[in-house]
């Protein structure tokens, strides 16, 4: 008995979650996985111990930010947690500019004396 090519299986496996997750009404496409940035100057610390991997993240366009023009802040819960650092915010900032759905979990949550290892988030474009 031959089997299938495990390029074929996995492009079926692939093909069949799109599927699967269209007809649950979203499909969410990662963009981006980065660090939290700001997590020790606002509410990170005192949240820490009740945040959860996978928790739904807000992503909040500041545009008017005088520090940085691009700033996506991130809440969880209503509480500002940081930001998509600098470096890395340009793309998302300007999908949201554009009207993009995007959304945002958290993906690891470590402790960790480097604050910026502390938090991973992921950025999805919703579709």
């Amino acid at each position: 008995m031959r089997f299938p090519p495990i390029r074929f299986l996995l492009t079926l496996s692939i093909g069949l979650a799109i599927g699967l997750t269209a007809l649950a009404g979203e499909v969410r496409i990662l963009v981006q996985s980065s660090p939290l940035a700001g997590f020790r100057y606002y509410a990170g610390e005192t949240l820490w111990q009740d945040m959860r991997e996978g928790d739904r993240l807000a992503l909040v366009r500041e545009a008017d930010n005088p520090h940085d023009t691009n700033a996506v802040r991130i809440e969880w819960r209503g509480q500002k947690l940081g930001y998509l650092p600098r470096a890395e915010n340009r793309a998302v900032a300007a999908a949201m500019d554009g009207g993009e759905a995007v959304d945002a979990r958290i993906a690891r949550l470590r402790q960790h004396r480097n604050p910026w290892q502390r938090v991973l988030i992921e950025v999805f474009v919703v579709l």
